[in-house]
């Protein structure tokens, strides 16, 4: 479907969804951009946190959880990921009930609550409950609110707005894990993790006072639109989705117990490595959601995953600290638009803009179980081997896996016209 029937399609929807949109603008004014300020926060309470959870795997592992196997400690954070992506099949049909501010008065509660409940655990099950499923949980109703509400003041921008927004969850990445080493080092764990609860919860307040639906859809959405799974396109979109997010993540976690039990850098630098791969993001999130506007987001995605699969195959390579402090650099610079344009291509492959939401939740619910299986099957590996070859392999072939799939799904809309906009 041609960009200009994406654009009508979505110009009806607006102008028959309420009485306040007889004439709908879009990509101007102030209130749209508050939203992209709003939906910035949003990410950066939920994946920003999500990101973090590298530095707690390392605290971790060398503290409280000690004597447990780094593929069981992984389960915390890979259940983090799991529910925040899984929990999008029923968020999102909230979201279009009209549920929009319950969803983020929730989360603005219960992610604070997980982090405060983790400041004061001691055992693994402990942070399972407090880290796992409550944070997970609650960064669920913060994410899908933040993808969903966007499209209803853009178009033309759409890439770029989704862009800004996303680059929220990089910047989290940056500032907590920073925030964490520096606080648990001067005042221990249990009040460096609810510094970061109380910055959770003064941010997600500003989402929660600026951020409003701008219509609700008349027809209630359903959970699971099956006869999507009939079209091809939209079974390799999932597939590439599966396979980049089983091994993307891989890298995120163990990228600092890499560089610091390999002694390649200190313990003081290696806390540092997962900011400096979310500060890169930052940018890989913005440009190539600006670029996807003009030359189409399928175009971006591919070589965004293919350039990440390349540098994970060059962790295998890297053994001295300029090359462990570029590689994280380039590694978030690369994944950032693997990671962000998703939502973007799917509009894209969506010929009724009615079900967008169904079948994001739909991707977003397949990606969850990569993404719930991923890290802890690299974490059985380095637990079985004691060597991060296996993890790095890993990585990397399920990476280019993920960019062979989406080459094909690009293939078949356009054929081997590489100038067509999709």
């Amino acid at each position: 479907m041609s960009d200009a029937d994406t654009e009508k399609k979505t110009a009806e929807a607006s102008t028959t969804a309420g009485p306040d949109d007889h004439e709908p603008v879009f990509d101007t004014g102030l209130t749209p951009w508050l939203q992209v300020f709003g939906a910035w926060f949003l990410f950066f309470n939920s994946w920003g946190v999500i990101n973090t959870w590298g530095a707690f795997q390392t605290y971790y592992e060398q503290t409280i959880l000690s004597d447990t196997p780094s593929s069981s400690i992984a389960w915390i954070g890979s259940l983090q990921s799991f529910l925040l992506m899984l929990f999008g099949v029923v968020t999102g049909p909230l979201f279009d009930a009209g549920y929009f501010r319950a969803l983020l008065g929730f989360g603005t509660i219960v992610l604070p609550f997980g982090l405060m409940m983790a400041s004061i655990s001691s055992q693994f099950w402990h942070l399972i409950l407090a880290q796992g499923i409550c944070v997970g949980l609650a960064a669920g109703c913060l994410f899908v609110p933040s993808v969903a509400v966007l499209p209803q003041y853009f178009q033309r921008k759409r890439g770029l707005a989704n862009g800004i927004a996303a680059s929220g969850s990089s910047i989290g990445g940056v500032i907590y894990p920073i925030m964490f080493n520096q606080l648990q080092q001067q005042v221990g764990f249990p009040w460096a993790t609810r510094a970061i609860a109380f910055v959770c919860f003064g941010t997600c307040l500003i989402s929660f006072s600026i951020m409003r639906m701008r219509f609700q859809p008349k027809q209630k959405r359903k959970l699971v639109q099956l006869s999507a799974f009939k079209e091809p396109t939209f079974c390799l979109f999932c597939l590439g989705m599966f396979l980049g997010f089983l091994g993307f993540y891989n890298f995120l976690f163990y990228v600092q117990s890499y560089a610091i039990e390999t002694d390649i850098v200190d313990s003081h630098l290696g806390f540092y490595l997962l900011a400096m791969l979310n500060a890169g993001s930052t940018f890989g999130r913005v440009f190539p959601n600006l670029v996807a506007d003009h030359i189409g987001p399928l175009n971006v995605l591919t070589p965004a995953v293919t350039a990440t699969a390349i540098l994970a195959f060059a962790w295998l390579g890297v053994h001295n600290v300029p090359g462990i402090i570029v590689l994280a650099v380039l590694y978030g610079l690369t994944s950032g638009g693997f990671v962000s344009l998703p939502p973007v291509v799917m509009i894209t492959l969506t010929k009724d803009l009615g079900d967008l939401g169904t079948r994001l939740g739909m991707v977003f619910a397949t990606t969850s179980i990569g993404l719930l299986i991923g890290t802890p099957i690299g974490g059985a590996i380095l637990s079985n081997t004691h060597q991060y070859m296996g993890v790095q392999l890993f990585t990397a072939c399920c990476l280019i896996a993920s960019a062979a799939v989406f080459a094909t799904l690009r293939f078949i809309r356009t054929g081997a016209h590489l100038r067509i906009r999709t």
